[in-house]
């Protein structure tokens, strides 16, 4: 038995009726006795043992205040091995845990959307710990998904039966997972991503057959552009609002009037100037490619995009975008791009009037062939990325035998801009999807050059465009330029899909924002776009045919549906720079 968490349920004893007031806050109780209380359990939850960042183990996440919002993220993050297993949440001792039903819908939105089995919210005064894989309702009654509720008074007596579960060494030795699968309520387990598809299809669907009622000049190619850029940006910004990046409700206050879509737009002007991603791009900009100029002239109705915009919303929606990893949406993604949506003619009698016809979702030939959907499992994309990418940037320490400055040459020549720089290192998907390969790459890239910084962390807080930075609760990240640095110089992909393409820089520019301070810094302080365009790493054709395929055909006798099928890509002209320099260091996917 843990003397700490004797001397600690003594001591809340012994105030108790003090600490039950309401002025004693949530960050007093954090401080007092829920951080104390995880220590004794194994934690270290200020990493006084100084592991690397990407595997430190219980992450602050309480870095982020959204004005209006009903939450914000997770106040913790327990991870062993760099990997969360399960969330905390912070409240203070004057709320009911028990019988309120706000808490546990807000620990289980949390686990949900970021598909843990279970998390907890405790005020030390009680402890609750929820089965996550149950999709939450609002109105559901807080014992709904509660597998173990205890007061403080059960600390004491069940201290062995939390220590075998929920210790770092518990976690650590799979005994959390093996509790987890006991605990496992069936009933209701709605994932995530298969939730969120749903919507998405729905969507979709009604997006389609209302756009081009009211738009019937489009072809079948603008059609799904415009129905895929719709929900793309919309998706993009409302992310963006739950990470703090955005005002909170910007989108939703949209549903308060008439005209929504041409308000809609304007949203979308102003946030080609703040990101500078190609998934705004409606003006002629130098060396860029040719802006957007169909869907600012659509026509859409107020009453369907009243509904997606809503379902997006607290309470509506059980969705938290705060902490809904980009791999998941990646893989709803994957799914989604299965189908495609096509025109068939209608049976209209008699055969002298014009035809007529309407928006269907189909599957698409290929995927029906193949008998679905399959998307590569986050652990056999990041074991292909450490056996491809780690090996070319393994410690130098293995490769060199003559002493420490040998290792520190390599080092700076690694994180310079000569031959050896890692900022040479040309990454491709060829067939990249929705970019789970690329994802997987651009993280071990982001979490290498963080390690290698924080080996002389002074040296890269200073300069013109420093590359770390001190967040919130210590934790050391790289800064929003250096991400976008990163991005630019080592990833590259290509796929003969232009939805999928759209899809993998949606998924990239996502994970790029996702160090929100640094984010919110750039566009406050330096007034600069905050995103890069990366049109010209991720890009639209047929990997297996080059333009070589029409020699001896004359192009004129193949038709434009033909070719846009055929899709053939020049890699020497398209990717330039990358082949007159050797070409690509590491093929994935």
């Amino acid at each position: 038995m843990s003397n700490a968490i004797k001397k600690l349920v003594e001591r809340f004893s012994d105030q108790r009726e003090s600490y039950k007031q309401s002025d004693y806050n949530e960050a007093q109780t954090r401080a007092d006795f829920i951080m104390p209380f995880f220590k004794a359990l194994g934690w270290d939850v200020n990493n006084e043992k100084g592991v690397a960042e990407p595997y430190r183990p219980v992450v602050h996440e309480d870095v982020l205040k959204i004005n209006h919002a009903p939450y914000k993220r997770p106040d913790y993050s327990f991870r062993v091995g760099g990997v969360r297993k399960f969330f905390v949440e912070a409240k203070k001792p004057s709320i009911c845990l028990k019988t309120e039903k706000g808490p546990a819908y807000q620990i289980r939105r949390y686990g949900w959307n970021a598909k843990l089995s279970l998390s907890i919210v405790t005020n030390f005064a009680e402890l609750a710990v929820y089965d996550c894989r149950r999709k939450p309702e609002k109105e559901d009654d807080p014992s709904i998904g509660r597998v173990l509720y205890l007061t403080y008074t059960d600390y004491v007596e069940h201290w062995d039966e939390l220590v075998e579960r929920f210790s770092f060494d518990a976690v650590w030795q799979g005994k959390f997972d093996q509790y987890a699968a006991q605990v496992a309520t069936s009933k209701g387990a709605v994932e995530v991503d298969a939730a969120f598809l749903n919507e998405m299809e729905g969507w979709r669907e009604k997006l389609a057959h209302h756009i081009f009622s009211e738009n019937s000049a489009l072809t079948p190619r603008q059609l799904n552009f415009v129905v895929q850029q719709t929900i793309d940006r919309i998706i993009f910004l409302r992310i963006c609002e739950d990470r703090g990046i955005e005002d909170y409700g910007r989108l939703l206050s949209l549903t308060n009037g008439l005209h929504i879509y041409k308000r809609l737009v304007e949203l979308f002007l102003h946030a080609d100037d703040r990101y500078n991603s190609g998934l705004f791009h409606f003006r002629n900009e130098k060396g860029r490619e040719q802006p957007d100029r169909l869907t600012p002239r659509l026509k859409i109705g107020d009453e369907v995009l009243q509904e997606i915009i809503n379902n997006l919303y607290y309470p509506v929606s059980p969705y938290e975008f705060s902490v809904l990893p980009a791999d998941i949406l990646g893989q709803v993604y994957e799914r989604f791009l299965g189908k495609v949506i096509r025109l068939r003619k209608q049976d209209i009698a008699p055969s002298t009037q014009k035809p007529k016809y309407e928006a269907v979702i189909e599957e698409k030939p290929e995927v029906k062939k193949a008998g679905g959907v399959y998307y590569t499992p986050s652990y056999i994309v990041d074991y292909i990325v450490k056996q491809t990418v780690g090996k070319l940037l393994e410690n130098p320490k293995a490769k060199l035998r003559s002493g420490a400055s040998d290792v520190h040459g390599l080092l700076k020549k690694r994180l310079g801009n000569g031959k050896h720089s890692v900022s040479r290192l040309k990454i491709l998907d060829p067939a990249c999807g929705s970019g789970s390969f690329l994802l997987g790459a651009y993280q071990f890239l982001l979490d290498w050059h963080l390690e290698q910084y924080l080996r002389e962390p002074d040296k890269w807080l200073k300069g013109r465009k420093p590359r770390l930075y001190q967040a919130s609760g210590g934790t050391w990240k790289l800064t929003i330029s250096e991400r976008k640095r990163i991005l630019l110089n080592n990833i590259y992909g290509v796929d003969i899909d232009p939805q999928a393409v759209e899809v993998t820089k949606l998924s990239l520019l996502l994970k790029v924002l996702e160090d929100e301070q640094s984010v919110i810094s750039q566009l406050s302080l330096f007034k600069e776009r905050v995103l890069p365009d990366i049109n010209n790493n991720i890009k639209c054709g047929n990997s297996l045919i080059g333009h070589d395929f029409y020699q001896g055909q004359q192009l004129g006798l193949i038709d434009i549906d033909t070719q846009y099928r055929i899709n053939a890509f020049d890699w020497e002209s398209e990717f330039a720079d990358v082949m007159q320099a050797g070409g690509f260091d590491v093929v994935i996917g």
